[in-house]
C-alpha cells in the first residue's frame, strides 16, 4: 500500500482543482478540532473539502495537504495499511517543516478508522477533516474515540438559495416583477427536481435514472452491505411506500402488517431497524408528534420524510401526484438546513411542525399549497391551538402563492410563499 498511497498523493499534488460553487455552510479550518463533514451520497461533501482545500492553497503550499477518497479502488480497506499514509507523506517529504493537513473522504469505509484518527490527532496533527455517509459518524463513532476531539456538520443537498446560485440566478431580486416570475419559475424547477448538484443541468430523463440509482446505492450500500440485511425484499417495499408516504403519519404496526399480508416474513423489530438505517444513511427521517415525555413520542405514529424531493420523485410514481406532500416535504428538509429540529402538534386539531432550537420552541407553522374555503378553518384553528399551546404570539403558514398577515386576537399569522420563506437567510 505504500507504493499506492505515494502515487495518489503525488497525483493530488500536481492536479488541479475542480472549479467549484461554493456551498454556504462555512466549517472553520484552524479549529484544532477533527471536522467531520456528514451527509448524504452525491449531496457534495467531497466537493466542499476541494472547497476547504482551496482556501488552504491560497495560504500553505499544497504540499502540506494530504487528500485521500477511501472510494479508491486502489486503497485497501484495511485498517492495518492507514500507517502507509504517513509513511508515503513523510518519505515523500522528508524535510516537512509544518504539521499536514489531512483530508479523508469516506473514511467510514476503513472499520476502526476513529482509532487511528485519534492518534494522529494526538501526536501528529490536529488539521484533519474527515466526511462520512453515515449519520452514525455524528454519534457513535465520535462521541466515543472522538469524544472532545471533533466537531460535526452535515452537508444536505443544495438549499433554494444555494440552487440559484448553482443556476447563475440573482436571488436577491425579489421585487421587480421580472426578477419575482424568474424565482418563482426557478423554485417550480427545484420543488420538482430537488437539490443533488450533479443533476442540476440533466435532462429528465438522465436526472429521473441517476436519482433513482441514488436510492439503489444507498439501499445496498448504505444499508444491506453495512447492516447485513438479508430480507431485501421487505426493505425495498419499506423505503419505496415511505418515500411515496411522505409527510403522513405511519404506523410501524400498520407497515408490519401489510408486509404479513402479502405472504412477507418478518420480525415486527425488523420495521424498527429499517427506519433506524434508513435515517443513518440519511434517505428518511422520522418526526415525532410533540410532547415533553419521550414514552410518549415513541408510542404515537411518526411522521416521515425523505432526503430531496427529486430522489423522491424519481423513486415514486405516486408522490409526483402529491404536490401538497412535497411542499410539505421540502420544508422540512429546509429546517434541517438549518439545523432546526422538528415535531409535528396534535391536539383537538393538528399543526405541521412545531420547531425546537436550543431547546427552545422556534417557530410554528402550517404548510399548505393553498389557503381556500375547504381549509382555511381547519389550517388556521389548528395553527393557532398550537400557538396558545406554546405561548407564541406569531404563527407562519407557507403556501405556494399567497402573502398576507392576520391579526386574531393576540395572535399574529404570517401567510408567505414558500419560495421566498425559502430565500430568508
Amino acid at each position: 500500500m505504500l507504493s499506492a498511497y505515494k502515487t495518489i498523493i503525488k497525483d493530488f499534488h500536481s492536479g488541479k482543482l475542480p472549479e467549484l460553487n461554493k456551498r454556504e455552510m462555512q466549517a472553520p479550518i484552524n479549529s484544532g478540532k477533527i471536522i467531520a463533514i456528514i451527509g448524504p451520497r452525491r449531496a457534495g461533501k467531497t466537493y466542499y473539502l476541494f472547497q476547504l482545500i482551496g482556501e488552504l492553497r491560497n495560504k500553505i503550499s499544497k504540499e502540506e495537504i494530504i487528500y485521500v477518497n477511501f472510494e479508491d479502488e486502489r486503497i485497501s480497506n484495511d485498517v492495518k495499511d492507514l500507517q502507509s499514509i504517513l509513511d508515503a507523506y513523510y518519505e515523500l517529504y522528508p524535510n516537512a517543516a509544518h504539521a499536514p493537513y489531512f483530508f479523508f473522504d469516506e473514511i467510514q469505509n476503513v472499520a476502526g478508522w476513529e482509532k487511528f484518527v485519534r492518534r494522529i490527532y494526538d501526536t501528529v496533527t490536529k488539521n484533519i477533516f474527515i466526511t462520512g455517509s453515515s449519520s452514525k459518524m455524528l454519534s457513535n463513532e465520535i462521541a466515543t474515540t472522538l469524544r472532545g476531539r471533533a466537531l460535526s456538520y452535515e452537508l444536505l443537498p443544495l438549499s433554494f438559495r444555494e440552487y440559484l446560485s448553482f443556476a447563475r440566478v440573482n436571488g436577491a431580486d425579489k421585487d421587480s416583477t421580472k426578477g419575482r416570475a424568474r424565482l418563482r419559475r426557478e423554485f417550480n424547477r427545484f420543488f420538482k427536481n430537488g437539490g443533488f448538484p450533479e443533476c442540476i443541468n440533466y435532462s429528465d430523463d438522465l436526472r429521473t435514472r441517476t436519482l433513482q440509482s441514488y436510492v439503489d446505492t444507498m439501499i445496498y450500500r448504505d444499508i444491506v452491505e453495512r447492516y447485513e440485511v438479508t430480507n431485501i425484499s421487505a426493505l425495498r417495499y419499506f423505503i419505496k411506500k415511505n418515500i411515496g408516504n411522505v409527510g403522513t403519519k405511519i404506523s410501524f404496526n400498520k407497515i408490519f402488517n401489510e408486509l404479513k399480508s402479502q405472504g412477507v416474513k418478518i420480525a415486527k423489530n425488523s420495521i424498527y431497524d429499517f427506519f433506524r438505517y434508513a435515517e443513518d444513511s440519511y434517505l428518511l427521517f422520522v418526526v415525532n408528534m410533540f410532547s415533553e415525555s419521550l414514552s410518549v413520542q415513541t408510542m404515537n405514529d411518526k411522521k416521515v420524510y425523505c432526503i430531496d424531493n427529486g430522489l423522491a420523485n424519481a423513486a415514486s410514481y405516486k408522490f409526483s401526484e402529491d404536490r401538497g406532500h412535497l411542499f410539505e416535504n421540502l420544508v422540512f428538509m429546509e429546517l434541517k438546513q438549518r439545523n432546526i429540529k422538528s415535531y409535528y402538534f396534535q391536539g383537538k386539531n393538528e399543526c405541521d411542525f412545531i420547531n425546537q432550537k436550543n431547546d427552545k420552541i422556534h417557530s410554528i407553522m402550517q404548510v399548505t399549497l393553498k389557503l381556500d374555503s375547504g381549509n382555511k378553518e381547519r389550517e388556521i384553528t389548528g395553527l393557532l391551538e398550537a400557538l396558545q399551546r406554546f405561548k407564541m404570539k406569531e404563527g407562519y403558514i407557507l403556501t405556494e402563492n399567497q402573502q398576507e398577515k392576520t391579526v386574531i386576537g393576540d395572535k399574529t399569522i404570517h401567510v408567505a410563499p414558500l419560495w421566498l420563506w425559502l430565500l430568508e437567510n
